[in-house]
């Protein structure tokens, strides 16, 4: 009675979750069915129950903020289903590796038809993602007429590598930021052209990269006794 407000639901949802307990999905004391959550979420979380048990932890990839001028999306006219849109969303997100990304494009592909160029745009997102995410990177994002990186900890060799192929980068060492110029079609040395955006401008991100950074380098294992 006190919860009839609108978006209610969430409170009663909580208040019967600290009265009775979230339950379990493996054991006799799981309920409910299947349906009630869709085939991919109940595998999910079938998953995480039985390495919770096991007491392995989850790897989760680490997130990776792509915030460009870039025209990446699933229209409404190629998926129709918005669950089904969504789950495509969902497995681009969880890519952990070049091949995961086109094993996607491939099952797009197959059950929907060519790829029209928003999508093909979001797969080349979601490889450039798979690349930053092996330098260490969470953020490249467009800010005014700069591109900025982070975190980003550079060497002095690299620093000085940066200034002579990106001149007038700047670099904040002390926010862990680089900013770089926004590229622009000009011929290089020329001044003027249109500011890169769509793959050009994923390409160019993904080139500054490789120029200048380094991917971290691997904790080694303890040596065995």
């Amino acid at each position: 009675a006190q919860n009839s407000d609108l978006g209610a639901g969430m409170a009663v949802a909580m208040k019967d979750l600290e009265i009775r307990g979230a339950g379990n999905l493996l054991g006799g004391e799981q309920s409910g069915h299947i349906a009630a959550v869709g085939f991919d979420l109940y595998v999910r979380l079938v998953g995480e129950a039985v390495a919770d048990f096991k007491g392995e932890a989850a790897t989760e990839l680490a997130e990776v903020k792509i915030d460009l001028p870039v025209d990446a999306h699933i229209p409404h006219g190629y998926i129709e289903g918005e669950r089904l849109r969504l789950a495509a969303y969902r497995a681009l997100a969880e890519a952990a590796s070049e091949a995961d990304v086109e094993a996607v494009r491939e099952e797009l592909a197959d059950r929907y038809g060519p790829l029209p160029e928003p999508v093909t745009n979001l797969l080349e997102v979601a490889k450039l993602r798979v690349e930053l995410r092996a330098y260490g990177l969470t953020e490249v994002v467009a800010q005014g007429n700069q591109i900025r990186f982070a975190p980003v900890v550079l060497r002095e060799s690299q620093t000085l590598r940066l200034q002579r192929l990106y001149p007038k980068s700047v670099v904040k060492a002390p926010v862990r930021t680089i900013l770089v110029p926004r590229p622009t079609d000009a011929p290089p040395g020329r001044f003027g052209g249109q500011p890169l955006r769509d793959v050009p401008l994923l390409r160019w991100v993904a080139a500054l990269a490789r120029d200048v950074l380094e991917p971290p380098v691997p904790a080694r294992a303890a040596p065995v006794p």
